[in-house]
């Protein structure tokens, strides 16, 4: 099985903020391990006296909040690089996944429904896509929890209409259940999709590419097109990231 973790980055009602992003990992559950495992060991080089109690929050790390504030600004960011790169560590088959949505531009849409629809028929078809080379193989989605009871419960309907009646693009066929809520104190690979969407974040919301440039190639791709990571903006505006690209080299 491959298992999709998901969180998001920017606010759904701030104003202020133009973008949400909801972006993660796809891994094959074997992997699970040694990402964490990795995660763990950075956090062990960082000298927090409960180390299993610290969790990587990319926003937290980079702006200096709570423990955070007594480690020097260059060091936090070494650790949001060298948490990205864990995951090209890993054997085997992963991919990233990630939607930004320009709020404004999706208005009146939801953007987290809208992100939801995106990364499941990717995930799903990128499943598909392993079907069709003889590894058949199910999927599940796991995102944070922390959020609302109430749009735990959407989401999950969603999954379950994508199933049974169809998303914008088609039927979803290859995952194995409804998504699953974990807490992020409980599982490193929530805290590394943390670490993914943060970095898209900075690129789309600062025009800072220092994180997204560790992980840029990493989104799912097949042929020269890059399916992981899609990009919804104003049609006139102008974007050179992969997923709005129509090729890469």
């Amino acid at each position: 099985m491959h298992l999709l973790y998901l969180d998001d980055s920017g606010s759904v009602t701030d104003n202020s903020q133009r973008h949400f992003i909801l972006a993660g990992i796809a891994l094959f559950e074997r992997q699970t391990h040694w990402l964490q495992t990795g995660l763990d060991n950075l956090v062990n080089t960082l000298d927090h006296p409960y180390p299993d109690q610290l969790e990587l929050h990319g926003n937290q790390i980079l702006a200096g909040r709570n423990w955070w504030r007594g480690v020097p600004r260059e060091r936090r960011r070494d650790v949001i690089r060298q948490g990205l790169e864990l995951a090209f560590t890993l054997r085997g088959q992963w991919r990233l996944f990630g939607a930004v949505i320009d709020k404004q531009a999706l208005s009146p849409q939801d953007p987290v429904e809208y992100a939801f629809e995106q990364l499941c028929s990717r995930f799903d078809q990128f499943l598909r896509r392993l079907h069709l080379r003889g590894d058949s193989q199910r999927g599940l989605i796991i995102l944070d929890r922390a959020r609302r009871a109430q749009q735990e419960m959407r989401l999950q309907i969603l999954a379950s209409e994508f199933k049974d009646v169809g998303h914008t693009w088609g039927v979803t066929r290859n995952l194995a259940d409804v998504p699953f809520f974990a807490d992020s104190r409980a599982t490193r690979i929530i805290q590394y999709a943390d670490l993914v969407a943060y970095a898209l974040w900075r690129k789309f919301e600062k025009d800072d590419d220092e994180f997204f440039d560790v992980i840029s190639d990493a989104f799912d791709s097949e042929g020269g097109v890059v399916h992981g990571l899609h990009h919804f903006k104003v049609p006139q505006h102008s974007c050179d990231c992969p997923g709005c690209m129509p090729m890469f080299h």
